[in-house]
Parts: structure tokens; C-alpha cells; sequence
């Protein structure tokens, strides 16, 4: 695995990377965690949480950083390109990581430009449709589909984001044709659902269960392979009809290359430390999410671990950025 590898010897190739004296005390000043995501995002609410509890045990200000946009390239190029001292971070997901390499030609290189520290959540996709979609369940859907090839339409955070890669593996599944809309965001994306302007779309669980919950929005599936706390009732894609469907969202740490290796282990002990608090993983499990915390050498495997599946579907579907 090229990015493991690139991990053990990061701490050889950089003379004194593991004796914090070699660089300063760490930090000295605030630390920038970029999000390729707007406010209000799933991703934004999970890092102003992190960022909060991650402050107290750094000493210094976390301030979070909204840099929407270009399917969230923009932010990533951005940690990518900054200086390896460990003052700007990034939240960024297996759209970043894993799905946009395959999608785009980018600016960055996730394996050669950046290091990971810690995966920080999973969560799975809530299935939602407008009030104006008759259908009640997943079997429901499949068949109004069929009957209308091309007729429904599905919301997306944008290319490549995870709510697109999860209705596209949706619609490989189910041998349906719907049609793609991609917005700035999911919150972006709300107010054409709940105006019936498009038919569906893949959320995350924290945006779309209150709106269900409220009874503007119908639920019919979560995209993990076991249902969630936050939707005990609602169920998975794969007691549907589907097995073995899963489409879940993970965020997780990362910092440009060549950070000193004692800053990213600060960097992950803090982080790890911040997530296993009461607090922070009773509000996080509330909005729906599971908190992984592994080390920089998991995290790395279990992005190469996925990089298969998403590129197959992505050639599958011959999509190219809308």
C-alpha cells in the first residue's frame, strides 16, 4: 500500500521528525481546519464540534474554514499546497480522498500531497423523496422508476460527493434511470426537494431525519449495511432487496505532506483524545454519526481499500463532472 508506506518512511525522511524540539513547541498560535463544505453541512457541523473540544486540548483557537466549491477540490488543494507545520488541517471525506482523483483532474495528489492523522466519523445516507413522490418504500420507488425511465430526478451535493456516488451505486443496484441535479451543498439542495422540484436525494442523516421527523420529508432507506441509531425504524437499503448495499460518508483528519511527524502524532492524540470524550460522542451519535478515531496508518488502508469499488462505479456510469 503505497500511502502506508509512505507514513513509515515519513519519519526517516525528515531529520528530527519525531523529537518535537526540533520545531518549536507546537502550537503556538490558532489552527485553521479547513471544510470543503458550507455551513450547515453535515462535515461543517462535525467540525465545529471537533474544533471546540480539539481547542481545549491544543491550548490554541481551532477555527473553522468553509471553502465550498469545485466538488470540494478547492479546500483540499488548499491544505494540500499550505506549509507542513501543522497550523491549517483539513476535514475532508472519501469525495476528496477517494472518489475525486478518479473524477477530476486535479491540482493535488491525496496520496503525495497529503498525510492523514485520523478517520473522525461514518455515517450512512438517509434516502429521502419530496411529499409529491407517491412512493412509500424502496421496492415502491424501484418500480415508479421503471415505469418513468428518466422522469425522476436526484439531488446531490455535487460531483462526486458522497450523496451522488451513493445514488449512483443506487442506481447500478436497482437498474433504474434518474436524472442527476448537483447543487453547492445538501442544504443547497433542500429547498428544491422540499418545493417537489426534484424527487429524491441521498442526505446525511443530521440534515434530512428533522425534516422527516417533521413529516416534509419521507424516508424509505439508510445506505449502511445496519440501521442507525439516530432511525431505528427506517430500513437499510439492503433489507430492501439489496444485499451488501452500502454507501456510508466518513470524515476524516488530514495535513499537507511532510509534516513533522511529532506534529501529526500531536495532532492524532489530541484528536483521539477530543473524540472519546462523553460530550462530543453523545452529540455526534445523536446526529447519526459513529466515531472511528483509528491511527494515520488504518485510515490509510482503509482509503486504499475503497478506491476500487468507487472507481469501478464511477467507469460503470461513465460519469464525467457535470
Amino acid at each position: 500500500m503505497k500511502w502506508i508506506a509512505r507514513l513509515v518512511l515519513l519519519a526517516f525522511a525528515l531529520p528530527g521528525a519525531a523529537s518535537p524540539a526540533a520545531f518549536g513547541a507546537y502550537p503556538l498560535k490558532a489552527v485553521h481546519l479547513v471544510v470543503g463544505f458550507p455551513p450547515g453541512s453535515q462535515p461543517d457541523i462535525v467540525a465545529r464540534l471537533l474544533a471546540h473540544d480539539l481547542a481545549k486540548g491544543l491550548g490554541q483557537p481551532v477555527v473553522v474554514e468553509n471553502m465550498a466549491g469545485a466538488a470540494g477540490n478547492i479546500a483540499a488543494e488548499r491544505v494540500a499546497k499550505s506549509a507542513p507545520d501543522g497550523y491549517t488541517i483539513g476535514l475532508l471525506s472519501q469525495t476528496h480522498m477517494v472518489v475525486n482523483p478518479s473524477l477530476y483532474r486535479l491540482a493535488y495528489d491525496p496520496v503525495k500531497d497529503l498525510a492523514p492523522v485520523t478517520q473522525v466519523t461514518v455515517s450512512p445516507n438517509l434516502l429521502v423523496v419530496s411529499p409529491a413522490v407517491p412512493a412509500r418504500s424502496v421496492a415502491e420507488l424501484v418500480a415508479l422508476a421503471k415505469a418513468q425511465p428518466g422522469a425522476l430526478t436526484f439531488a446531490s451535493s455535487g460531483s462526486g460527493s458522497g450523496t451522488h456516488m451513493a445514488a449512483e451505486l443506487f442506481k447500478s443496484s436497482t437498474h433504474i434511470d434518474i436524472r442527476h441535479i448537483p447543487y453547492k451543498g445538501v442544504v443547497a439542495a433542500i429547498p428544491d426537494l422540499l418545493g417537489n422540484r426534484v424527487s429524491l436525494m441521498f442526505s446525511p442523516i443530521p440534515v434530512a431525519l428533522p425534516l422527516v421527523r417533521e413529516g416534509k420529508l419521507r424516508a424509505l432507506a439508510v445506505t449502511s449495511l445496519h440501521r442507525s441509531a439516530a432511525a431505528p425504524d427506517v430500513p437499510t437499503v439492503a433489507e430492501a432487496g439489496y444485499p451488501g448495499f452500502e454507501a456510508t460518508n466518513w470524515y476524516g483528519l488530514v495535513v499537507p505532506s511532510r509534516t513533522p511527524a511529532a506534529i501529526i502524532d500531536t495532532l492524532h492524540a489530541e484528536a483521539v483524545k477530543a473524540l472519546a470524550g462523553a460530550e462530543l460522542g453523545a452529540k455526534l451519535n445523536d446526529l447519526g454519526l459513529e466515531v472511528i478515531a483509528n491511527t494515520p496508518e488504518q485510515f490509510a488502508a482503509a482509503i486504499e481499500s475503497e478506491i476500487p469499488k468507487w472507481r469501478k462505479i464511477i467507469h460503470d456510469s461513465a460519469l464525467t463532472p457535470d
